[in-house]
């Protein structure tokens, strides 16, 4: 419904829109097919959050823009949505004209970020001085994430196109890196990063 209701408010005389997709390999597919001007992302998308599809959206159609809609501005998950390319941080409290305002600036070739994202987030951002989002591999927070889903190892093996092995490994990579022990702390880290909806 949401989706829908974007689309309506969105197709008219100054946009188009061209695609739409249910998750984060949805999203990448959409993009790579289609090559749009933006791409409108939502943070916590199901198999492959909004970040890292945002990641993978650059490497793989660097003209289009991305747009992030969330309800997160703690200041880690801005920074993070930056360094992954986004160009627009909107918060899902703003108004339709705020997200329509947002698209404008984006496709310009400005960055935009709702207002009240603090300025410290901009200053580490340009300064690059904080890496504490680095922590894991583009693939440990994708396995990352499809644990927090509650898909099994098994599961993850077969959706990633690796061998339960691998996908075992990465889960203890990930445990290692984070100091975290059980699949619960696991669960709790990726709901705080905005991974998975709580």
């Amino acid at each position: 419904m949401f989706r829908q209701g974007l689309i309506a408010m969105l197709n008219g005389d100054e946009f188009n829109v061209v695609g739409e997709a249910e998750d984060g390999h949805e999203a990448i597919r959409v993009v790579r097919n289609l090559t749009p001007d933006l791409a409108i992302l939502d943070f916590s998308m199901p198999l492959l959050n909004g970040i890292d599809a945002a990641r993978d959206i650059q490497r793989r159609s660097p003209n289009t823009h991305v747009v992030l809609l969330t309800m997160y501005d703690d200041d880690a998950c801005v920074l993070e949505a930056l360094r992954a390319g986004v160009r627009g941080y909107v918060l899902k409290s703003q108004t339709t004209a705020d997200l329509v305002v947002a698209l404008r600036e984006v496709i310009q070739g400005s960055v935009y970020l709702s207002p009240g994202i603090s300025d410290s987030v901009v200053s580490i951002y340009i300064s690059k001085s904080n890496a504490d989002s680095e922590v894991l591999s583009e693939r440990e927070r994708q396995v990352l994430q499809l644990i927090a889903e509650g898909h099994t190892t098994k599961s993850i093996a077969s959706m990633l196109f690796v061998s339960v092995k691998t996908a075992e490994s990465h889960r203890t990579h990930i445990m290692q890196r984070l100091d975290i022990h059980n699949i619960a702390s696991l669960v709790r880290y990726a709901i705080r990063r905005g991974m998975i909806k709580a």
